[in-house]
């Protein structure tokens, strides 16, 4: 009986992963529709068809209850970082000068959800367990992926604007190419330092490259690239203080010339990628953020009140852009918008001042691969914000891997089993 309550919570883990992640329901309960407009089918809202809200309910529900069963070990997680409870109580308080409150409550229950389901995975799996069930949860969504591209094109195939480009269980193309990109390093890291099974963890790293070239997503290809030229550079930290030094200076100029080049030579290397200088739209789009932005600077509109339809301050970008984007699609504007400027700052210092020096002291005291996932991931976090909006997102995979992430650094690495 412990055996198969074991195998129940590990099934349960890695369906509420699959969930987190966007697919497979979003897509097949939206009839496999393709917006006509650039990126107009995505949404980070995890789902707001109301199968996919019961479902997360549910997850709540057994997430509090596998929590309050080692609820000793839980408290001492969470008192290892208080500043992820201040920013996701902001968030709920939010609700006083929020300019929907309706909004602000449902999503505030529902980062609450996410947050704690973050914090069980950090409470009762390793780090290498943790990345043991994302490899499982890729494994399947890259299956899955392949199915609905053979066997269900109407799903699994974009139609309309983006003729022909893959989505694979996801609603948009780009937005497989964002989910898809973490699982790349994961088997990457997975498959470093698997003896048995390596073969099985370079499998999926190849079937998820492949899949990321399909779906033809040039952001999350560029994150990618830089993600695996991050993991030889990271392992600098690893060496010796008196060769560590001249490592850094070293990455640090290559990397300053790198990005000195591709900044003079924007306007070219965007055109050759099929992008022009505004990002397609986003520029554009920036400037009435800002705008709105000044007009509550401190507290924000509270949270998820912003982006919610004409009847929201986010008809004044829509009236003025002249389309409907979901989001800022940049993820630290969108939290501006939502939490205000306490908001942001309160996440900006966690991220760098508590969890960045824990995470580079973290892969300093490991020597497996799996100690680069948590710096790897944060790079991650940076780069993709800057042109998507995947920061602090109620039901939604990055923002579980990140609470993961920050509680899990705070605790000592140790040895422990294979889950698989």
């Amino acid at each position: 009986m412990k055996q198969l309550l074991k195998l129940a919570e590990l099934g349960f883990t890695v369906i509420s992963l699959l969930l987190y992640s966007g697919g497979p329901l979003t897509v097949i309960l939206s009839g496999g529709a393709s917006e006509g407009g650039d990126e107009e089918s995505e949404t980070s809202e995890g789902g707001d068809n109301s199968l996919i809200l019961i479902l997360f309910f549910f997850n709540y529900i057994i997430t509090f209850v596998l929590l309050v069963l080692r609820w000793k070990k839980v408290i001492y997680v969470i008192d290892k970082n208080k500043w992820i409870t201040a920013l996701v109580a902001l968030a709920v308080i939010s609700i006083f000068w929020s300019a929907i409150p309706s909004k602000t409550i449902s999503r505030g229950i529902a980062i609450v959800g996410t947050t704690l389901f973050g914090l069980y995975l950090a409470s009762r799996y390793s780090m290498k367990q943790q990345l043991q069930l994302f490899a499982w949860m890729y494994g399947i969504a890259i299956i899955l992926s392949f199915i609905f591209v053979g066997a269900l094109p109407k799903y699994g195939v974009m139609s309309g604007l983006h003729e022909g480009k893959w989505r694979g269980i996801y609603n948009h193309k780009n937005t497989l190419g964002k989910v898809i990109c973490p699982g790349i390093i994961i088997f990457l890291l997975l498959a470093i330092d698997s003896k048995k099974k390596g073969w099985l963890f370079w499998l999926g790293f190849l079937l998820s490259l492949f899949l990321l070239l399909r779906s033809t997503s040039t952001s999350s290809l560029l994150n990618a690239v830089m993600l695996l030229a991050a993991s030889l550079c990271y392992r600098v930290f690893r060496w010796r203080d008196d060769w560590m030094i001249p490592g850094l200076i070293s990455v640090i100029t290559i990397g300053g010339s790198l990005y000195l080049f591709l900044s003079t030579n924007s306007e070219l290397f965007l055109t050759s990628l099929g992008k022009d200088t505004t990002l397609t739209g986003r520029g554009d789009m920036w400037p009435y953020i800002f705008e709105m932005i000044w007009k509550s600077p401190l507290l924000g509109y509270g949270y998820g009140a912003f982006w919610s339809g004409p009847d929201t301050p986010s008809y004044y970008i829509w009236q003025t852009t002249g389309w409907n984007p979901p989001n800022s699609h940049n993820g630290f504007l969108d939290l501006w918008l939502h939490l205000g400027l306490l908001g942001l700052c309160l996440f900006i210092f966690e991220f760098l001042v508590i969890t960045l020096p824990k995470a580079l002291n973290w892969m300093r005291l490991t020597k497996k691969s799996e100690g680069l996932w948590p710096l790897l991931y944060m790079t991650y976090m940076l780069l993709a914000n800057l042109s998507e909006s995947t920061l602090m997102v109620q039901n939604d995979l990055f923002w579980v891997f990140y609470i993961t992430i920050a509680y899990s650094v705070t605790l000592i690495p140790k040895n422990t089993s294979k889950l698989i």
